[in-house]
């Protein structure tokens, strides 16, 4: 049986070459269309364990699992929260181990400007809400509007209450065969931070090797930094000692 793991954050296409940079685990809408297109209908388990991400992603993700012509496991292994308990209402059947948990909460955005424009992005929520509440109301059954009320109290559930309400199937101890922003306890990066990254990568790839020669005015030498910290200095716009 496939495997498609949803790790870390649920971000963009376009997002998922900065986080795989930094060395962050993420998901992205084309990894799990490749790993789909490979597995011509066979069944396919999803293991879950993400703090959640971008709600559009996660509603592309959402949409290719539920239209996959195979079965679709979803095991959801530690969190499941905000995009990626999105992500799990595509399982034909949803387990949950002992230990995990989800959470489902109200879509959020950072906004600036005029009255309008946050009158404008307060009805973008709102679509938004509605448009996440369709997949909890898919599998669960439940009213929108409690649906809608357990989300605006930020509603954590164990695997046990879970079940009891309908997002899940079965609590299990793991898999059964061998092996905007809508997200919380998972690295999400900025627009503001990903844009530096993407412009150092792009001057990177185009920049073309110099010859240099070292003269002796300095024998002491300076600590290199770690790629880490480098790649964070970036993020946090720090200069570090050496470059």
């Amino acid at each position: 049986m496939a495997k498609i793991k949803v790790k870390g954050a649920v971000v963009s296409n376009d997002d998922a070459e900065i986080y795989d940079w930094l060395g962050y685990d993420c998901v992205s809408p084309n990894q799990v269309e490749n790993i789909l297109d490979d597995c011509n209908g066979e069944d396919v388990e999803v293991d879950v364990a993400s703090g959640g991400g971008s709600v559009f992603a996660a509603s592309e993700i959402y949409t290719m699992l539920k239209n996959y012509s195979g079965k679709v496991v979803v095991n959801i292994q530690g969190l499941a929260a905000s995009a990626a308990s999105v992500i799990s209402m595509a399982g034909d059947e949803i387990n949950m181990s002992p230990t995990s948990q989800m959470m489902i909460h109200k879509a959020s955005t950072i906004s600036m400007g005029n009255s309008d424009d946050f009158a404008h992005d307060s009805k973008m929520l709102d679509v938004t809400d509605q448009s996440i509440v369709n997949a909890y109301e898919a599998k669960t059954g439940m009213d929108r509007s409690d649906i809608l009320q357990l989300m605006a109290n930020e509603t954590w559930m164990t695997a046990q209450d879970a079940v009891d309400k309908g997002f899940a199937d079965n609590i299990s101890t793991g898999s059964k065969t061998p092996q905007l922003v809508n997200a919380i306890g998972t690295p999400v990066l900025s627009n503001n931070a990903i844009s530096k990254v993407k412009n150092l990568l792009a001057k990177v790839r185009s920049a073309k090797p110099e010859n240099k020669v070292e003269t002796p005015k300095n024998t002491e030498k300076k600590p290199t930094p770690s790629l880490k910290d480098q790649k964070l200095a970036i993020l946090l716009g720090d200069e570090i000692n050496g470059n």
